[in-house]
């Protein structure tokens, strides 16, 4: 199972969100990721956070941790679901671009979809960096220096982003094949676009 220490203790992934993520892009990976035996948690800056269905709301959901008490230390990787108010209040947020940053810097796996690429830009990590999102970042992630694809998937060194809830089922495998990859002890986390591509499709 891609959910297991070498020692069998699961593995950890921490779930970046504020009010108004895409409910899916939430739920569809955290699923994905416990059929393999990872613990997930979701942390932000207050106990419960609302999802939405586009421009719908859906469910409320309890957090596991707040930022305050979150430290990436403990976790093998981040998901980062997408959701234009969330992704748009989540790259405001220092104590969430210091974890993202710290997660990077440690070269964990960072899990990223659709809206959720802005907290990557405003933590400027993007520089040298190919990655795709939903369509509308495209810009913005250019301004940073990243490379920008229109692929339902794309694994850049510890890095796999993907456009839209469509592309989860090419996500999902991507993260949990990365995942084996850090368990195995392959996993190569190397900045800039030119390194470790990979398309889905």
């Amino acid at each position: 199972m891609a959910g297991k220490h070498a020692g069998g203790q699961p593995m950890k992934v921490a779930i970046l969100v504020t009010d108004g993520f895409e409910q899916i892009e939430l739920t569809g990976p955290k699923d994905a990721l416990e059929q393999q035996g990872v613990q997930t948690a979701i942390i932000s800056h207050k106990p419960t956070v609302q999802g939405f269905h586009h421009h719908d709301r859906g469910e409320t959901f309890e957090t596991d941790l707040t930022f305050d008490r979150a430290d990436a230390q403990d976790f093998d990787a981040v998901l980062l679901p997408g959701g234009v108010i969330n992704g748009d209040q989540l790259r405001a947020m220092p104590e969430a671009q210091r974890f993202v940053r710290d997660m990077d810097d440690e070269g964990k796996p960072v899990f990223v979809i659709c809206h959720g690429g802005w907290i990557l830009v405003s933590a400027g990590l993007v520089d040298g960096r190919t990655m795709t999102s939903w369509p509308t970042l495209r810009d913005d992630i250019i301004n940073a220096g990243g490379d920008w694809i229109d692929s339902e998937a794309v694994v850049d060194g510890n890095w796999v982003s993907s456009r839209k809830p469509d592309d989860l089922p090419a996500f999902n495998q991507k993260m949990i094949d990365l995942l084996q990859q850090k368990q195995a002890g392959t996993l190569q986390a190397r900045r800039g676009g030119q390194h470790g591509i990979g398309l889905a499709g």
